[in-house]
């Protein structure tokens, strides 16, 4: 991908989001677009990076401390995002590399990172995962959950910023963004974690302040 193919890819996913916010009476500034380079290798980020993105997505600990630590350092202040599953023995390493973990899930996990933020001295923002689909096979806590896991992690002193979701697949994503907009409101968390490639559009009118976007910016993965 050339510097012009993702300047181009770029814009057009920032015209769709502040035509999205616009819909819904928002300000585009209040979305953040978190660029998903998963098994994308350093050559398709950097022309991303050229065109002046600056909030990336990694699904793995391991890939992205391959990847991040010499793109951070040839260019200042970007934001590193953790939208994976996290195993609790990670802890330590995704404390260290991002700046925001989106799948907080379980009891277990909340006390991981606590102690491993208290390590470290550094406090990622996190996001509560849910299984906003009650889906067997996907991360994420039982929506019944969420009351019990949210006090443990503010008695974790976790820095918990909102609510994060993949809707099932195959079906309207709307009435399951809805829904955790909801929670998100009745917990009284203010960031909003929702929308991918196909969906994010949808997202935004129903309140995204995060959305992940892989496919539309990088292309198919291989």
């Amino acid at each position: 991908m050339t510097q012009d193919d993702a300047a181009a890819r770029l814009n057009s996913i920032r015209d769709e989001i502040a035509r999205a916010a616009a819909i819904a009476g928002r300000e585009p500034g209040d979305v953040t677009l978190i660029a998903v380079s998963k098994m994308h290798n350093t050559l398709a980020i950097q022309p991303l990076i050229d065109a002046g993105q600056r909030v990336f997505g990694e699904n793995r600990v391991q890939e992205a401390a391959g990847k991040w630590p010499a793109l951070r350092e040839a260019t200042p202040h970007i934001a590193l995002h953790l939208v994976g599953q996290l195993q609790s023995n990670k802890a330590d390493a995704a404390v260290e590399l991002f700046d925001a973990i989106h799948s907080v899930d379980r009891p277990s996990l909340i006390a991981a990172l606590a102690r491993a933020m208290n390590r470290a001295d550094r406090r990622p923002d996190c996001f509560i995962q849910v299984n906003i689909g009650d889906e067997p096979q996907k991360g994420g806590c039982a929506t019944a959950d969420l009351p019990a896991l949210l006090n443990a992690a503010r008695d974790a002193a976790l820095p918990v910023a909102g609510l994060m979701a993949v809707p099932p697949v195959g079906v309207e994503a709307a009435p399951y963004f809805a829904l955790l907009a909801k929670m998100a409101r009745d917990a009284g968390l203010p960031r909003l974690s929702i929308g991918m490639s196909g969906d994010f559009t949808t997202a935004v009118t129903l309140g995204a302040t995060h959305v992940r976007v892989g496919t539309a910016l990088f292309g198919e993965r291989a």
